[in-house]
Formats: structure tokens, C-alpha cells, sequence
């Protein structure tokens, strides 16, 4: 039958309606167009890769679901994907295992099999590596904010174990990208060698499989399965702490990985030295290879990730708007596509263009919108008019001690009122390292404490710098 297509789809609308909220569903599904229904495959036509990829990312349990109850088993799902209104040109892509209809398998069933992945040894031949392959170092953009980490993860990713980054310890607050480049890694790594065996996973997972090993009297297997991994990855590594017993098994794998030239990729929300809760042996072995900073991206990366993701998605933005996006929204890069969602979803419930003010209405919305931040630039500029020296001295070996006190008072400001680390503060104002801006704000405070000369013309600094801001 001819509409036996849409009268599918209208039965599967009608379950996802009552799964989501009204503006999702306005925005990802109204626009999807049931093509033909043919060789138990159904085809529909969505206007945008952006639109093919978030569905499969966000939406894709529930097509699954839709699929399955209305059209039966083994319906599967196919996208005809619209890449440019101008010429009218598609492209038919299919979708994920996860959207063909198969039986649903038990849920403990599925939980039990990806929580212990040991449980039988058709697992050590057939692994799963629980990489995302959309992270991908294609996609990763390159900064000042994450220079380190990506150049290190790609010497890894070539030849794993085999450099002088193991472990690699990457480092960052939420949402820099953490995440993104170890999967990147192993993406990459797996794509040089399908037989490398990677695994990524949550130190919280791992957790959970430890105990589930120590109950099913299991833990020789748990042993042995992690002790085959070639690549072992494992993301937010804070989470054990305070766990002993975890960590003493955790301490063995990773001295046994070491020992046998195998690579060691994990990250955390802090260094080494600042996790609370982790045993010092463990801690020194973090310390033995790499440890690389991620940084909050700054306006060029920001700029840069927004007009890559609008342009892979075939969005259209104008100039004005992603100034706007990319110097206000300052604290990670899920923000950024957060806006680019945000934007996109009111631009079409609305049916409107992106402006401007809808830029600026919706930002107030998605993220905290805060005063203009002083930057290292501001710092150095006032710094040097006040003390009426040369900006490029600040950068000099010189040990004049005008020069000197310059350098040294810059340091305090910028660890006082921005939120680089004491590293990168060092990196900037002359190549320094971490202990030279540690003593250097040091030094200044005790200064201004006895010598109240020198504490008034500190805050004449501040002063200026909250005027000009």
C-alpha cells in the first residue's frame, strides 16, 4: 500500500509525543518526512546531518522502541539525509545496531554482559571497546587551551605504549574535552591496528564491576581479563578514592599493563597531587609518564568548534552570532553545542531566523552570563603603564628588580583574577614555571602586608583593571 509508510510513522509519532517534551519534539521530529516503507525497511528523510546525528545520539532508544512496537521485529530504520537545500542534493545513511528493531534483550541480561565483561571467554576474542567513534581527533580542534593534551594523545594513539606519555594523565575541569580525546585515541589507535585491544570505561564502572568479580567469586577472571588490554582507558579516575580495596586491584593491573609495555590513558577533574583519597603509589605512578592540562577553550577555540559544528550540521549563523556565542560562552565546549541546540530549537518552534537577540535571549537561558573577566593581556598592559615600563620586558630574563617586581606583581593579579593555573600563568608571563608564580604571589602579598607604599599601588592596579572592565 502506498501510504502503508506514513501510517506507520504517524503511529510511531504518536509514542514518541508522549515520551518527550513538546519543543523537542517540534524540532527533531515535525520536520521528518516518511519516504517509502520497503524490504522491511523504513525510509525517512530529515532536513540536516545535525538533525541524522541527534536523533541517533539523544533519540535512538526511543525510535527503537517506536519501530519496534508498531512496525514489528527486525524493521530497520534508513535515513535519506537533506546536505543542501540550494541543489537539493541527499544522502542516504543507515541507522545505528541500536535502531534496528531487534527483540529487546533482558535489561538485566545486557547490564550483567557490559558490567562484567569477563563473564565468558568468548569476550577476550571479541571485545567491545566502548569507544564512541564520532569522538574523533578529525573533530577535535586544536587551541592554546588543549595543545599539550591533543599533541600527546596523537603520539599515543600511533604507538600505543611505545612513547615516552605512559601513563597519560590528562587533566581539566567539565566539559573542556576530556573525554572527546581519549576516545579519539582510541579510535584512532584501533584504526591503525583492529587488533589492538582498547577498552574505555568510568572509573565508577570499574568499581562496580570489581565488587560485582568479588561477589560472584569471580575475581580471578576480573584479573585476567583486564591484564589482555592492550589500551586501557579510563575516564574521571577520582572516583576512586576512598575505595582501598579497589585501588590495590587497580594498583596491580596497572603495574602489571606497565610492565608489559602496554598504554595507560586516564583523566580527572584535578592533578595528581590535589585528588584527596588516592594511595601515594598510586599517585607516583601517575605522575611516572605524561600529565597534560585541558584548559576552558578561549575565544579563538570557541569560535573555531562553533563554526566547524554549524558548518558540518549545514546551519546557517550569522557572523554577528557566533562573535556573540563565542565570547560569552566561556566555560566548557558542551555549552557551546548547548547554545547551537538551543538556538536551532527555538529558531524552528518560533519559526524564525537566528538573530542576534535570539542569541542573546537564549544564552541568558543556557548558560550564566557574567561580567567581562580580566584577562592576562589587561594585566600585563596595566601593569606596565603604571610602572611605566615596556611590555615586552615582562618577557625578558632580565633580574632588574623594577622588572622583576613587574613580572612578579602581573603573577599575583592574573592567579588573583583569572582562572589559569599557576603553570600556564608561568607559561605566558615568560616562560616560568609553576614554583616561580607560586613564590612570585607569595612575595607580593607578604610585601603588602609590611609595606603599605607598595600595597597602594597594587590596588591602584585592581582599580584600574575593574575600571577598564
Amino acid at each position: 500500500m502506498e501510504t502503508e509508510h506514513l501510517n506507520l510513522w504517524q503511529k510511531c509519532l504518536s509514542i514518541i509525543r508522549d515520551n518527550i517534551a513538546l519543543d523537542a519534539y517540534k524540532t527533531f521530529f515535525e520536520p521528518i518526512i516518511p519516504i517509502q516503507l520497503k524490504n522491511n525497511e523504513l525510509l525517512i528523510q530529515v532536513p540536516s546531518m545535525f538533525i541524522y546525528e541527534f536523533l541517533e545520539e539523544h533519540y535512538v532508544d526511543l525510535l527503537h522502541s517506536a519501530l519496534y512496537r508498531e512496525g514489528g521485529e527486525g524493521l530497520r530504520l534508513k535515513y535519506k539525509v537533506r546536505m543542501d537545500n540550494s541543489s537539493n542534493s541527499d544522502m542516504e545513511l543507515e541507522g545505528t545496531a541500536h535502531t534496528a528493531t531487534l527483540p529487546r534483550p533482558n535489561i538485566n541480561q545486557e547490564i550483567k554482559k557490559y558490567d562484567t565483561p569477563f563473564e565468558t571467554r568468548k569476550y577476550l576474542s571479541n571485545l567491545d571497546p566502548q569507544l564512541n567513534p564520532n569522538y574523533t581527533f578529525d573533530n577535535f580542534l586544536e587551541g592554546r587551551s588543549n595543545a599539550l593534551a591533543r599533541t600527546a594523545g596523537k603520539a599515543v594513539s600511533e604507538n600505543p605504549g611505545k612513547t615516552a606519555f605512559n601513563p597519560l594523565f590528562i587533566y581539566g575541569p567539565s566539559g573542556v574535552g576530556k573525554t572527546h580525546l581519549m576516545n579519539a585515541i582510541g579510535v584512532q589507535a584501533k584504526r591503525k591496528d583492529p587488533r589492538t585491544r582498547v577498552l574505555y570505561l568510568s572509573a565508577q564502572l570499574f568499581k562496580v564491576q570489581y565488587t560485582d568479580s568479588i561477589r560472584q567469586n569471580r575475581f580471578n577472571d576480573f584479573m585476567n581479563f583486564y591484564q589482555t588490554i592492550d589500551l586501557l582507558i579510563m575516564d574521571d579516575i577520582q572516583e576512586l578514592s576512598g575505595v582501598t580495596a579497589t585501588q590495590n586491584t587497580f594498583f596491580h593491573i596497572f603495574n602489571h599493563l606497565q610492565q608489559n609495555g602496554k598504554q595507560i590513558i586516564l583523566s580527572a577533574d584535578k592533578p595528581p597531587i590535589q585528588i584527596q583519597g588516592l594511595e601515594d603509589r598510586l599517585l607516583t605512578r601517575f605522575k611516572w609518564g605524561l600529565t597534560a592540562e585541558m584548559e576552558r577553550p578561549d575565544y579563538l577555540l570557541n569560535k573555531a568548534i562553533l563554526t566547524q559544528k554549524i558548518q558540518k550540521d549545514g546551519l546557517n549563523f550569522p557572523a554577528e552570532v557566533v562573535e556573540y556565542v563565542a565570547r560569552n560562552v566561556k566555560d566548557n565546549v558542551r555549552d557551546l553545542e548547548g547554545v547551537i541546540v538551543s538556538l536551532m530549537a527555538h529558531s524552528t518552534f518560533q519559526n524564525k531566523e537566528i538573530t542576534l537577540d535570539l542569541a542573546k535571549k537564549e544564552l541568558s537561558r543556557c548558560v550564566q552570563m557574567t561580567e567581562n573577566k580580566i584577562s592576562i593581556d589587561d594585566i600585563q598592559e596595566v601593569v606596565c603603564s603604571q610602572l611605566k615600563l615596556e611590555r615586552k620586558l615582562l618577557f625578558t630574563k632580565s633580574r632588574k628588580r623594577e622588572i622583576v617586581q613587574a613580572r612578579q606583581i602581573a603573577m599575583y593579579l592574573a592567579k588573583k583574577h583569572t582562572e589559569y593555573s599557576l603553570s600556564r600563568i608561568g607559561e605566558i608571563l615568560g616562560k616560568k614555571d609553576h614554583a616561580t608564580v607560586l613564590h612570585a604571589c607569595k612575595t607580593v602579598k607578604n610585601q603588602m602586608d609590611y609595606d603599605k607604599s607598595f600595597s597602594g599601588l597594587v590596588n591602584d592596579i585592581e582599580q584600574t583593571l575593574h575600571t577598564c572592565n
